[in-house]
């Protein structure tokens, strides 16, 4: 049972970090070479749909389409380190619609509000500002073109690929809420998954056959290109979705979120090492800040569930004990 409901769950999250990286490195590399992002997005989940079809009998696209034009235009580590904004904008979500209660007196409400702040001011650090290079591949001086121009492009493209994750990543929590509502009322974790993944699929197709019209586009012509579908189609939404729905049910989605950072450090070094990407100052510590905030609001929010978890017991406990002692009294 031990290893069951904390070593499976605990092993399963550091595996999907590492493959959820996989898939965005994949898709990098993909669209480097030409793939367009509205064709893979429409491919991967149609490809996720048809495993998870016979296996359940049978919103988020939107978010999808801003997050991978994000690592388009910036990359899997810029994507990683964005995708530990989601406690903190969960948090501003719920207080806006009242269902966080802030006290400020309270230190667990101090803990997610700077929380919140840091993370975001680590956010900003990782958009605007990219510093000098810290790991610089080798093959970057004789494969890559210099100058001004292309680095004020390269610049531009990074910031705007930085606000569509960011986008992305303030979409992302009105789903997880959604999910784990519904996960609650009907507790089968692949039908769910399923029909999440058939309704993107028609979604992205639609919008993507407008961007895209052009028939051959959605050829899969090069290898990387096949590659990096199917798997984002087998690793990065069927197994990657079911996975967080079946820990989610199990441990909710504060345990997923803790292992959020642990995709920075995987991205940064896939990055380097299959992408050819530069490793900037500016990178390494927005993405340290923004870890710092992430631990803080993850921290304010289990620390107010363990109080919330002893007064309902106390409540419990005490109802308990007042039948015996007025049976006693009489």
């Amino acid at each position: 049972m031990y290893l069951y409901k904390d070593v499976l769950p605990f092993t399963v999250m550091v595996a999907l970090e590492c493959t959820n990286v996989g898939t965005n490195t994949l898709f990098k590399a993909a669209t480097d070479r030409g793939m367009s992002y509205y064709v893979f997005v429409v491919y991967s989940y149609a490809l996720a749909s048809l495993i998870l079809l016979p296996s359940s009998f049978l919103h988020r696209s939107a978010t999808l389409l801003l997050g991978y034009k994000g690592i388009e235009y910036g990359s899997p580590t810029l994507a990683s380190a964005m995708s530990n904004l989601i406690p903190a904008f969960t948090f501003i979500l719920a207080t806006v619609f009242r269902m966080e209660k802030l006290a400020w007196r309270s230190s667990t409400s101090q803990a997610k509000i700077l929380g919140t702040v840091v993370s975001i001011a680590g956010a900003i650090i990782v958009i605007f500002y990219k510093g000098p290079s810290v790991i610089i591949p080798h093959q970057e001086s004789s494969s890559r073109p210099q100058g001004v121009l292309l680095h004020s492009m390269s610049t531009s493209r990074w910031i705007v690929g930085g606000l569509l994750l960011g986008a992305d990543y303030i979409l992302t929590p009105i789903w997880y809420v959604l999910q784990a509502q519904i996960i609650k009322e009907y507790p089968a974790e692949l039908v769910v998954v399923f029909f999440y993944n058939f309704f993107a699929a028609i979604i992205t197709g639609a919008v993507s056959s407008v961007a895209v019209p052009d028939r051959a586009a959605w050829i899969l012509k090069s290898n990387i290109s096949l590659a990096a579908t199917v798997y984002s189609g087998v690793v990065g939404s069927f197994l990657s979705n079911s996975i967080h729905a079946w820990v989610l049910h199990r441990k909710g989605p504060v345990y997923i979120a803790m292992f959020k950072p642990l995709s920075i450090a995987i991205a940064a070094a896939t990055g380097v090492i299959f992408l050819g990407d530069t490793l900037h100052v500016g990178s390494v510590i927005g993405s340290a800040v923004i870890s710092m905030g992430f631990y803080a609001v993850m921290l304010g929010k289990a620390t107010e569930e363990i109080y919330e978890d002893a007064g309902s017991s106390d409540l419990e406990s005490s109802s308990e004990k007042t039948p015996l002692l007025r049976a006693e009294d009489t």
